[in-house]
């Protein structure tokens, strides 16, 4: 039998089972955390309820020993009105599919023995 558990793939959630880096030894914060937390342990925040709310979740994980970790994250409310945040995101990427096509078009003709009116190569990119 423990042969074919040490054959099993052990897994980061495997090993998310321990709350310390060391056995035996609970860090000071991570005790008070799991006192505090009670049975959302190690559980980051959900979701707000309305499909408008802001995520100000984004950045937030839980490390090995039950630390709280909240990277920088940019959430929306930091732009002048919500939605702003979206629309520069969608028109970053149209004029990005733009110029990708415009570099790829077929450029027959272009190159004459007056000059040479092709794209000057993918140096954009």
């Amino acid at each position: 039998m423990s042969e074919a558990r040490s054959k099993e793939k052990v897994t980061r959630n495997d090993e998310m089972d321990t709350s310390t880096a060391d056995r035996g030894i609970i860090p000071a914060e991570v005790a008070a955390r799991m006192d505090r937390e009670g049975e959302d342990y190690r559980e980051t925040a959900e979701e707000q309820a309305g499909a408008e709310s802001l995520n100000v979740t984004g950045g937030a994980t839980v490390d090995q020993e039950g630390l709280a970790n909240n990277y920088a994250v940019e959430p929306e409310m930091y732009y002048e009105t919500p939605g702003d945040r979206t629309a520069i995101k969608e028109a970053e990427a149209a004029e990005r599919q733009q110029t990708v096509e415009e570099l790829n078009e077929d450029e027959q003709g272009k190159l004459t023995e007056e000059g040479d009116q092709r794209h000057k190569g993918p140096g954009i990119i």
